[in-house]
């Protein structure tokens, strides 16, 4: 079992119980999945960056990555209907919880010039986005074969009723959100 899975069980839950008064254990919030998804426009002009993409995202994830197709067509890109234009991850269950303490542990700190992750990004259904300018910042990835610098956005999903209730959940999970004053 991963480890921030334990701390979850033991102490998380007791404590959003106690604060938000459940009546029931499987009214408290939890992490549902997290899906990190990786825009790549570049690939329309070079259909290799695809593979190099997909390939940083599963060392980061540990899983293999959707390729993520074009809807519809736009001329003003050049792109067509199903030209592949991402690649995205639905993490869940243990590898979900590896990745985000990982993330929370190891990659955010390492970000230049952090000061946490602000708390607006909240959907006001419970699910956090939050936007990564490089995959630099995990330490799975080899500097040496990075040809280039892209972002991802990873997205936190949770059974959250209100935004409240997410940021409580993820703040105990250790998600080191900015201090307003």
């Amino acid at each position: 079992m991963a480890r921030l899975k334990g701390h979850y069980k033991k102490e998380i839950i007791p404590a959003l119980t106690k604060q938000f008064n459940y009546k029931n254990v499987m009214a408290v919030p939890r992490l549902e999945k997290i899906v990190v998804n990786m825009g790549l426009g570049d690939a329309l002009q070079n259909p290799k960056v695809m593979d190099v993409a997909g390939e940083e995202i599963a060392t980061i994830t540990g899983q293999r990555p959707v390729v993520t197709r074009a809807k519809k067509a736009i001329s003003a890109f050049k792109l067509r209907k199903g030209m592949p234009i991402g690649a995205c991850v639905v993490l869940r269950g243990d590898r979900m919880y590896e990745f985000f303490d990982r993330l929370v542990n190891i990659a955010l700190p390492r970000v230049r010039d952090f000061k946490g992750v602000s708390d607006k990004s909240f959907d006001g259904r419970g699910n956090f986005t939050l936007g990564l300018r490089d995959q630099m910042i995990f330490p799975e990835v080899d500097y040496a074969k990075v040809d280039k610098i892209r972002g991802m956005n990873v997205t936190i999903c949770t059974t959250a009723k209100t935004d409240h209730e997410a940021k409580q959940l993820l703040s105990q999970l250790g998600m080191p959100f900015i201090k307003r004053t």
